[in-house]
């Protein structure tokens, strides 16, 4: 190998972290400290009418909706949702570390009012950028990262573009190979999938019940549907429709407050004395936003 090769991953290799110590946090309060000291302000009620609920019978899975991006797409799966096409198909493709996706895998299924086809809604541009609370950590699939709301989100200043991510728990809809052929296929990742971002058109995130899409049985699509088909879909709801006992009461922390980044900068540099190294650095994909359970009576607008 030539020599100036050699030194130049040498260098590479050289590059050191910079690493938060122990002296520098010192005062600083733990990510559930924080959480322990919220108001009522910090917290926001997600909205009925933007939450897909998924029954299925080991429990309920529930997501919430984009408001700012890939609205055709969160149209598409609201009209599903409301003239129950989902109802008795199941998830047909569970793959261990990477998505479970459900729908009607043989294509039996007539459509009412939701589209055959959609647009691709990969990337857009967003009219206001004061929207996007960005993170500092450097990220190696987009030129910034941070939230929009309660999602995990791309951007790219020089083309103006931003883009919902593939963290867990991301609801996006399955496509051929053509990019404006997603439809009523629809799949949730199981694990961060982050090279799929800017490929598919994700729309929303699974905010509870995660753990029932974890326990799926993991499965191949069926040759014929006399074959194991997967782990059935009782029914897909939009909670705003569901009797108001039955919806989900959900709070998630707002990102776009002071307490947030302050949230953020405890799982970036973890003051906790458990920890001895800091690296200074989140990955997105870790730098969940909490959601917690509300009783009616504290769910604020």
């Amino acid at each position: 190998m030539n020599r100036h090769i050699l030194l130049g991953l040498w260098a590479v290799s050289a590059i050191s972290l910079t690493t938060a110590t122990a002296d520098e946090l010192e005062g600083k309060r733990s990510s559930s400290e924080i959480l322990e000291a919220t108001a009522e302000s910090d917290w926001q009620r997600f909205d009925p009418d933007n939450l897909v609920v998924i029954k299925l019978e080991r429990g309920d899975v529930v997501v919430a909706l984009s408001t700012e991006l890939a609205n055709n797409h969160t149209s598409q799966i609201k009209a599903l949702a409301r003239e129950g096409f989902y109802d008795g198909l199941s998830f047909y493709r569970v793959i261990d570390g990477f998505v479970a996706q459900g729908g009607d895998q043989f294509e039996t299924r007539p459509l009412n009012t939701a589209m055959k086809s959609l647009a691709a809604e990969f990337e857009e541009t967003i009219g206001d950028a004061s929207l996007f609370s960005a993170l500092k950590d450097h990220d190696g699939y987009a030129e910034q990262v941070g939230f929009l709301g309660f999602l995990p989100t791309g951007r790219d200043t020089e083309n103006d573009s931003i883009w919902h991510l593939h963290c867990t728990g991301a609801m996006a809809m399955a496509r051929d190979t053509a990019k404006n052929t997603a439809g009523t296929e629809f799949y949730i990742t199981l694990q961060p999938q982050r090279y799929l971002d800017r490929n598919l058109s994700v729309f929303g995130r699974v905010v509870k019940g995660m753990e029932h899409l974890q326990a799926l049985r993991r499965v191949a699509p069926a040759e014929t549907p006399e074959d194991d088909t997967g782990e059935i879909i009782v029914s897909m709801r939009i909670a705003a429709d569901l009797p108001t006992k039955e919806q989900p009461r959900l709070q998630y922390l707002r990102t776009d407050t002071d307490l947030y980044k302050e949230y953020v900068e405890a799982r970036r540099n973890r003051p906790e004395d458990f920890f001895y190294f800091r690296p200074d650095h989140i990955d997105i994909c870790a730098a969940n936003v909490p959601v917690r359970v509300v009783a009616d009576s504290s769910a604020k607008e």
